[in-house]
């Protein structure tokens, strides 16, 4: 897949960026720069100046048509699956990551699309199959495609879209609480039961609640590597995407609003529940939780992936790797050869002996 390059200043080669050492690395001379050094050549400046020209023609509400430039982002659909991928206007056809089909041309990256942020891929490719072949090692009937060769080296570095949620919530509880205490005496037995009135109040930061902004079936990919580390947001700069790809966001904030803020309310009223400890028990008579200052922005998170077709079934198959912390999920197929494998050489001796023990005896 084309993917947004920077070229490199000594050679002209393209340049990726390299997760290890968090530059970029021209795979031809070999040569590294960070962000900064590529920013003061005379091909940064010139995409510096025209992302602010279209910054700021987003800003002024200009057409997609009118905003059109060289090197600008477009969006490509898959007819199979639905998936959306970002490249360079320069590719006219490739493949969806998400099922290995063609992906054709939708139209120009609208700057509304524009992210806030980006975690930076941690994770290279060495160490993402490195991690797949443990985890799939410990797998055992699992199809050989699934894991040949050429399957992984079909293994994509995908920076997924998610929504992240802040906001600082006032929290106020009002409650009894009340404390037991039992002790013997003789033949008597006494319970002491004291009442108090509970009151907590106080507010609670939060900051970057992450939510996935896909609903194609490729969300379980982004969903199951959750959490990412917030420490690691970095403001967004189209070289991160060097030498990886792209997804489009297709949910917007309003549609994750009213689950966010109820799960934020609950949370918060739970702390403070969870402040007022050392009592028997404790019965809530008021409490409220109110949202201040909230805020949305929008992020692109680093994931490996891998997918596999059932060749039968149709059915789609995926490992994913979260790039940054390298917690892993995924979903792998069932070899029915090496299942009646192992039935042929465990259950049927085992059901043979049995029958014949049951002859004699």
């Amino acid at each position: 897949m084309a993917t947004i390059t920077w070229k490199c200043p000594n050679c002209g080669g393209g340049l990726i960026f390299d997760p290890k050492t968090q530059n970029y690395k021209c795979e031809y001379c070999l040569s590294n720069f960070t962000l900064e050094e590529l920013e003061q050549t005379e091909e940064g400046k010139r995409a510096e100046q025209g992302n602010q020209e279209r910054e700021e023609q987003r800003q002024k509400g200009r057409s997609l048509e009118e905003q059109r430039t060289e090197g600008e982002a477009l969006v490509y659909t898959c007819p199979s699956c639905g998936a959306q991928i970002v490249t360079d206007e320069t590719t006219a056809a490739t493949f969806c990551y998400y099922c290995h089909n063609p992906v054709v041309l939708e139209g120009r990256l609208d700057g509304s699309y524009r992210p806030d942020y980006v975690v930076p891929f941690a994770i290279d490719r060495k160490q993402a199959e490195e991690i797949f072949g443990q985890w799939i090692g410990r797998k055992r009937y699992v199809p050989s495609d699934f894991y040949s060769k050429k399957q992984i080296e079909s293994m994509t570095g995908v920076y997924f879209p998610y929504w992240l949620y802040s906001c600082r919530v006032e929290g106020e509880l009002d409650a009894e609480g009340t404390k037991l205490r039992m002790w013997d005496a003789g033949n008597l037995r006494y319970t002491e039961r004291k009442i108090y009135h509970v009151s907590r109040q106080g507010q609670m930061p939060v900051n970057h609640v992450s939510r996935n902004a896909l609903k194609k079936a490729n969300s379980r990919l982004s969903e199951g590597v959750l959490p990412f580390q917030m420490e690691g947001l970095k403001p967004f700069q189209m070289g991160y995407l060097a030498g990886f790809q792209a997804e489009k966001r297709d949910m917007e904030r309003q549609e994750l609003t009213a689950e966010v803020e109820q799960e934020v309310r609950e949370f918060a009223l739970s702390s403070l529940q969870s402040s007022a400890d050392g009592y028997s028990s404790l019965n809530v008579q008021k409490q409220r939780a109110e949202i201040q200052d909230a805020q949305w922005h929008y992020g692109l998170f680093p994931v490996w992936t891998l997918t596999y077709k059932g060749p039968k079934d149709g059915k789609i198959y995926y490992f994913a790797l979260n790039g940054q912390t390298g917690k892993v999920c995924g979903e792998v197929p069932v070899d029915r050869r090496k299942l009646s494998v192992l039935f042929l050489s465990v259950f049927l001796p085992l059901l043979t002996l049995l029958l014949v023990l049951g002859y004699f005896i």
